[in-house]
């Protein structure tokens, strides 16, 4: 089994604002020889998980990222419904043992206690005592785990404490969870290391952030010529490489040695880091894109970057193409690191001229 799993991807964006910084612009990063665009892999990641075709093809596989458990364990004991229903329907009405609202919270702050320290009480928001202080990436097996406690405790009236409580699995067994890992603070014992290490994208040329100026029309207004409003959008457009390394190895472990949910998960992400973009913005500029090329490589050796073919000026071509002079610059680089560390690891493509996503999800999949 090859250990490393690497990919090079080339995706051209136009006119788009997938990744917002604090003051709304695309973010960028600063190269010696200019400014290029960024999307950041949090961005990155968090498309790819939540995407329709990662979501299907993993159904009952994935985790929940939230800082709410104590909010849902509370309605589910005042309303009378199961956690995991309450889960997929916040109004949930079920026909159960209702607890009064003050014996629940309690029970609900100490379940929620587990996955991070609780917030205090604040007159504005009412939830916010039900709310840790942390996200928590949880898995499917971990939330059935609170389900069964809220309903022991329900039967019990009682708050529960010490082994009740141990509630967190170190083998999370979620896909997501296995392949980006988690951090919690309050329970370290229990993190997980990601085995999907996500550079962020950035384009492979100097770029620009550009404003858009633009005016919305009141359609009732009839005597006054003035826009009824006017804003400004910043936007920016280029080719962007992403480079992402899996450790197959550290993936097949933090699923509990279970190969063939492992296989389906490279499958999966692959699809997903072709096809899927971040939805930043998609209504004003429908900037969805899928890959142009992609190299996918594995192997025992070393893994590393090929972002260095882009730290200077891509060379001109005939036809003025920067899509074939960066795939050109790429390879020329894979090369160029081959020879010099004297290991070449198994590769296949595929771009406009030849290969398929099948193909190389196929070759990324298998052992």
């Amino acid at each position: 089994m090859s250990r490393f799993i690497q990919l090079h991807v080339l995706t051209s964006y136009p006119a788009s604002n997938l990744n917002r910084d604090d003051l709304g612009r695309p973010k960028t990063v600063r190269l010696p020889n200019g400014e290029r665009l960024r999307i950041s892999s949090q961005s990155l990641k968090r498309a790819w998980r939540c995407s329709e075709a990662f979501q299907q093809a993993l159904a009952g596989n994935l985790g929940t990222r939230t800082k709410e458990v104590g909010k849902y364990v509370y309605l589910a004991l005042t309303e009378g419904a199961t956690f995991l229903e309450t889960l997929r329907d916040q109004n949930a009405a079920g026909t159960l043992t209702k607890l009064p609202a003050g014996k629940a919270k309690n029970i609900a702050r100490a379940i929620g206690g587990v996955f991070g320290v609780m917030q205090t009480e604040d007159a504005q928001d009412s939830w916010r005592p039900f709310k840790s202080e942390q996200l928590a990436h949880l898995s499917p097996a971990e939330l059935e785990s609170v389900d069964a406690l809220v309903e022991q405790c329900r039967a019990s009236g009682n708050v529960p404490d010490g082994e009740a409580l141990k509630l967190l699995r170190k083998d999370a067994a979620a896909v997501d969870i296995a392949l980006f890992g988690r951090m919690l603070a309050a329970n370290p014992e229990c993190n997980v290391e990601a085995a999907a290490q996500v550079a962020h994208a950035m384009t492979v040329h100097n770029a620009v952030v550009e404003d858009d100026f633009f005016t919305a029309v009141d359609d009732l207004n009839r005597t006054d010529s003035g826009a009824g409003h006017m804003g400004v959008a910043e936007f920016g457009a280029g080719l962007f490489y992403l480079y992402l390394c899996i450790d197959r190895e550290l993936l097949v472990e933090n699923l509990g040695g279970n190969e063939e949910l492992a296989a389906r998960a490279l499958d999966a992400l692959t699809r997903a880091v072709c096809t899927v973009s971040p939805t930043g913005k998609q209504n004003s500029f429908a900037s969805r894109a899928v890959a142009s090329f992609c190299l996918a490589e594995k192997g025992d050796a070393q893994p590393r970057t090929l972002a260095e073919a882009f730290m200077r000026k891509l060379p001109d071509n005939e036809n003025g193409d920067v899509l074939a002079a960066a795939i050109e610059a790429l390879e020329s680089k894979r090369e160029t690191f081959n020879r010099i560390m004297g290991e070449a690891p198994d590769s296949l493509s595929f771009s406009h001229k030849q290969g398929t996503l099948a193909e190389v999800t196929a070759f990324v999949a298998a052992r």
